[in-house]
């Protein structure tokens, strides 16, 4: 009892100056070191006797400190220093009682006694619960954020106070208390005191100990027979003898069996519930792998040479021999080889079975509708164009219908009138025609025509004198030194005046491919198939001038195309379709065709669908709303697909081909965004023959009638109509 007392005596003299210490700063190392305990006098000696958070100028002369918003000065006092010192000492003695000491005496029990229960139970009462005795806790008013306010600017120790909900009241931290707190904040022990990472100390001694712990000898139940074993195996001889217990048969072995297991007999074969399933066998081997076999199945030397000519999967996988003995038969090279294939099929190749299930082939296609519904398409050929002595590369059909313009390898342009097949007009250009193209507007009858290097622009003189008048004064250019966009004296393309053909020649660096017109009729585009930032240019008939808005291109440019309503340009690589937008002069989608080059590309006159043709005879069907992969894709012509076209007013696309057809396709676009187009092939137009390899090189639809021109590399042009 008085080491108990003693404890009481020294946690109450502790927890006296504390009252009246300064509060530390919990948010900083300055006020409170890791390894200080608060002291019983003044709050700045630790078990070390080390000063943490404050010294000896900021003691007053009777032992407290003061608030640090206070800001008074108190001078030092001899016999405050000797109290202090002596108050140090025994605080130390206090501190070890402390410690030493299990009594839970300190505990404070807790005033409301509702255990567990919620305190929300209590929300709209007027208690919180009961104390000790059983009486209601009545409810403390509540500070609002004022009056707490004011009281932190009043009191300075309000920092230490905590609210305890539980039982309605505020608690205020001691010292200790928020050291405690501030070490466990930091992951470290409550106590400084306590090293977490001592040295492991082991109490016994195993040095020179040559006994073990126990060395009682061997108890005599080890060496006498056990009653109660005697028992259970008497019980378990006794259940065996009556046939309680029965025992598995060995099942027997029969004296012969298959080498390689029964097929028939699946069920034993079963694993796990599932069906077994045999392996293929391997083909069993006939007479020609017999050691002597007949003559006829002896293969001559030139038999065996033709093997050689044939492709490996071709040829035959044993070619026999005769042998005169089995002691003459060499060891086969592929033995091994064969086993190891053999053994990867067995270990790889899936095996499951497959439900045959009898359907009629013809459920399975769409049903699409009859040809008779979707009339007028071109269908039979009407008229010839015979003229030209080469391939005709291009043509172009005049916005009214009634010209038809095209260009040839010999050198030649020809203007024909389409409803009587006469050659009205030719112009001989010099080199081989790559591309014609007519001006959009009726009223302004020119027609561009890509020959080598040069893109030339022709007055065909098919309008009225006034018309005449206005083309030759739009085809004349001025002589005057023509810059590029960054102002330099080379520019991209340079505007001549053709004195022969009376027209423009616009001379490019490189030989250009195609010419595209804008709808307006004054703007048009060239295609140059290099890797150059001169690939594509816009030419501007008005003004004579020439620019490359699209200067970095990702692949070699094949096509280019305007939008038919919308300021948009799409350029065809081989690889993709990119569109752009002219007015912001940036990329706006990319159109992925997965195909391995593309050759020629079309727009729907609505503007929202897009077909590519490609040389691998496939057509991709592109619907920009819908996605950027493609819609459709037709596996139409066996060889490189040339052109594809769509009709201006009519349902009706259609695609040419190296193999000398032409098909015509039903393309159905809904003005419902929720209904997909619709496609159906109609038609395979045949009649021309191939030239040098090459068959069909450019198919256009007639801008008013449903009508289709077709130009060969037979140097004739055919004309399909309904």
């Amino acid at each position: 009892m008085a080491k108990s007392d003693s404890s009481k005596k020294s946690v109450k003299k502790e927890k006296e100056p504390l009252e009246n210490q300064p509060e530390p700063d919990l948010s900083s190392d300055s006020d409170l070191d890791e390894d200080s305990i608060w002291s019983d006098a003044v709050g700045s000696s630790d078990i070390d006797g080390d000063s943490s958070g404050t010294s000896e100028d900021d003691v007053g002369g009777n032992g407290e400190m003061d608030s640090p918003d206070d800001g008074r000065d108190f001078s030092e006092d001899e016999g405050s220093l000797e109290h202090t010192r002596e108050d140090r000492k025994d605080g130390n003695d206090t501190l070890q009682l402390v410690e030493e000491s299990d009594s839970s005496e300190d505990e404070v029990a807790p005033r409301n006694t509702i255990g567990e229960v919620p305190l929300e139970w209590y929300k709209e009462e007027e208690h919180i619960g009961y104390n000790i005795s059983g009486k209601k806790i009545k409810k403390h008013a509540r500070k609002d954020k004022i009056d707490s306010f004011l009281a932190g600017v009043d009191d300075s120790k309000n920092w230490r106070k905590i609210y305890d909900e539980y039982n309605d009241e505020e608690v205020e931290l001691t010292k200790k208390e928020t050291k405690l707190i501030r070490r466990l904040l930091k992951g470290k022990t409550p106590h400084a005191g306590v090293d977490p990472y001592a040295p492991y100390v082991d109490w016994f001694e195993w040095e020179d100990k040559g006994h073990p712990l126990s060395n009682a000898p061997e108890p005599k139940r080890r060496f006498v027979p056990s009653k109660w074993e005697q028992k259970t195996v008497a019980r378990l001889v006794r259940a065996i003898r009556k046939g309680w217990i029965k025992f598995n048969k060995p099942k027997e072995e029969p004296q012969f069996y298959l080498l390689w297991g029964d097929d028939s007999n699946a069920a034993e074969n079963k694993r796990q519930g599932l069906s077994y399933i045999p392996a293929p066998k391997p083909k069993l081997p006939g007479h020609e792998e017999s050691y002597n076999p007949s003559v006829e199945y002896i293969p001559t030397q030139e038999e065996i040479n033709s093997y050689q000519l044939m492709y490996e999967e071709d040829r035959p996988k044993f070619i026999p021999r005769r042998f005169e003995s089995l002691r003459s038969i060499p060891a086969y090279e592929k033995a091994v080889k064969e086993e190891f294939d053999r053994c990867l099929d067995l270990y790889l190749c899936p095996r499951a079975r497959k439900k045959r299930i009898n359907i009629d082939p013809e459920s399975l296609k769409p049903k699409l509708p009859s040809k008779k519904d979707l009339k007028p398409y071109p269908s039979t050929c009407y008229l010839e164009y015979r003229g030209h002595s080469g391939p005709i590369k291009s043509i172009s059909v005049e916005i009214s219908g009634q010209w038809m313009a095209s260009g040839s390898t010999d050198g030649t342009v020809r203007v024909w009138e389409v409803e009587t097949g006469r050659c009205l007009r030719v112009w001989n250009v010099g080199e081989a025609v790559e591309h014609v193209a007519w001006n959009p507007l009726p009223e302004l009858p020119i027609l561009a025509v890509s020959a080598g290097y040069d893109v030339i622009l022709l007055n065909t003189g098919l309008g009225d004198a006034e018309d005449n008048m206005r083309i030759k004064e739009l085809l004349r250019v001025e002589e005057s030194p023509l810059t590029n966009d960054d102002g330099n004296k080379t520019s991209a393309v340079s505007w001549l005046q053709h004195t022969k053909l009376d027209g423009i020649r616009l001379q490019h660096f490189k030989a250009v491919s195609t010419i595209e017109w804008h709808r307006k009729g004054d703007y048009f585009t060239t295609v140059v198939p290099s890797g150059d930032s001169r690939a594509i240019l816009l030419h501007q008939l008005s003004k004579k001038h020439s620019q490359n808005s699209i200067k970095k291109l990702h692949g070699l440019p094949v096509s280019s195309v305007f939008h038919p309503v919308r300021p948009i340009f799409f350029v065809a690589t081989k690889k993709n379709i990119r569109v752009y937008d002219l007015l912001k002069a940036k990329l706006i989608k990319k159109l992925e065709t997965k195909l391995r080059e593309i050759s020629s590309i079309a727009i729907h006159p609505g503007g929202d669908n897009v077909i590519v043709g490609s040389k691998e005879g496939k057509m991709c069907w592109f619907d920009m709303d819908l996605s950027s992969q493609p819609y459709k894709t037709l596996k139409t012509h066996p060889k490189d697909i040339t052109n594809v076209a769509f009709h201006r007013s009519y349902p009706l696309f259609a695609s040419c081909s190296d193999d000398c057809t032409a098909y015509v396709f039903h393309g159905m676009v809904y003005s419902d965004l929720n209904q997909d187009p619709l496609i159906v092939p109609l038609e395979i137009l045949r009649g021309h023959t191939s030239s040098y390899g090459r068959g069909v090189l450019d198919c256009k639809f007639h801008p008013r009638q449903p009508w289709l021109f077709t130009a060969g590399a037979d140097s004739v042009i055919k004309l399909y109509c309904h």
